[in-house]
């Protein structure tokens, strides 16, 4: 089976390099950047605006390869990949939350960004916490003490 994906528009952010990128959006507050939509989707944007965030779905359109265990950042034991946020996955999919500030034709102003400029945008939703699991919450090798954000070696994807 093959899957294409045909990107939506672009994300802009301050970050061209990896090197210095916040590597979460709980890292990123306040940062700015915009995703610029391709003109034809701009009607999908209707009542986007009264939420306060949204999920942005992007490739990772720099990141090459992958390999099944990965030791994160600051670690000395490696992990499942998939028990982590690494970007070198097999699909290259990421997945950000960010902050909505305003939308302007087909433009989104956005905040608390964590991905490379230029990233290929495959999908928007908005951020609902409703249909988020509610109640206790298990971190896996993080432990009750650590975020689960922190385990990503270059972005919350």
């Amino acid at each position: 089976m093959k899957i294409e994906f045909q990107p939506i528009g672009v994300i802009r952010t301050p970050f061209s390099e990896p090197s210095g990128m916040p590597r979460n959006t709980a890292q990123a507050t306040g940062i700015a950047g915009t995703v610029e939509l391709e003109a034809r989707y701009a009607p999908g944007l209707r009542d986007l605006e009264g939420f306060s965030h949204i999920v942005l779905l992007f490739h990772f359109h720099r990141s090459d390869g992958y390999e099944l265990e990965v030791t994160p950042p600051g670690e000395t034991v490696a992990h499942g990949l998939f028990a982590t946020r690494s970007p070198r996955r097999p699909n290259g999919i990421g997945l950000s939350i960010v902050r909505l500030d305003r939308i302007e034709g087909s433009v989104l102003h956005i905040a608390d960004v964590d991905m490379i400029d230029g990233t290929p945008l495959l999908d928007i939703k908005p951020y609902l916490p409703s249909v988020n699991p509610g109640g206790a919450i298990r971190t896996g090798w993080l432990g009750p003490s650590r975020s689960g954000d922190s385990d990503t070696d270059s972005g919350s994807r």
